[in-house]
């Protein structure tokens, strides 16, 4: 198994053990866009958890290394991105900065707090990726600013073709710790879900705005 098939395995089973992801294809839950889906994911709950926040934290620093070894700079997307943005820039001695989702109305009006120089190389740092908007949001401001975005990380992804689309079309890089389809085989060798649950987890996401309608 290669490193960043143990890292996805790894972050996917923390995911599960904490709580952070539920998964309830019989009772779908609903969320804000309205799509009605059988998994919920809140990576919010990795900041309660020291030892397995650490552990991503680790994982993340590890795939930066890998993937944007150039990185100068560490952004996090307000809210959830924030504290993981901190304790890796605070493991790789890197300045964080944070992107707001829209510039404050008052004061200085800043969409990013922080010291951002002309020419910088950022990563942006990112909770969770389902279509992928609020992520390249947060990117594109960073570059409006004059700096060089080497690419998005996030914890987990849902894999959607939209998000992988959008991305491609803004040209920025992404790449995620785990995913959904790692996410469904440990949670199969688990025992958490049935072979009958997988299926409907698997083609909910081919059709997610549908499936459930």
């Amino acid at each position: 198994m290669s490193q960043i098939a143990s890292i996805a395995k790894e972050v996917a089973s923390h995911l599960l053990t904490i709580g952070a992801v539920h998964l309830r294809p019989e009772e779908p839950f609903t969320w804000t866009s309205g799509i009605k889906s059988p998994i919920y994911c809140d990576n919010r709950i990795t900041m309660s958890h020291p030892e397995i926040r650490s552990k991503i934290a680790d994982a993340f620093v590890q795939t930066i290394r890998e993937r944007f070894p150039d990185a100068e700079v560490i952004a996090g997307t307000a809210t959830a991105g924030i504290p993981h943005a901190a304790w890796i820039a605070d493991k790789m001695g890197l300045p964080m900065i944070y992107v707001r989702d829209k510039a404050k109305g008052h004061g200085r009006q800043n969409q990013i707090e922080g010291s951002l120089t002309k020419g910088q190389k950022v990563v942006v740092i990112e909770d969770l990726i389902s279509t992928g908007g609020s992520s390249l949001k947060a990117a594109q401001a960073v570059q409006a600013e004059g700096a060089d975005v080497l690419g998005v990380v996030a914890i987990f992804s849902y894999q959607f073709p939209d998000a992988e689309a959008l991305f491609n079309e803004a040209g920025v890089p992404f790449t995620t710790l785990s995913n959904y389809t790692e996410l469904l085989a440990v949670a199969k060798e688990q025992g958490i879900i049935t072979p009958e649950q997988e299926n409907v987890l698997v083609e909910w996401r081919k059709s997610p705005r549908t499936f459930f309608a």
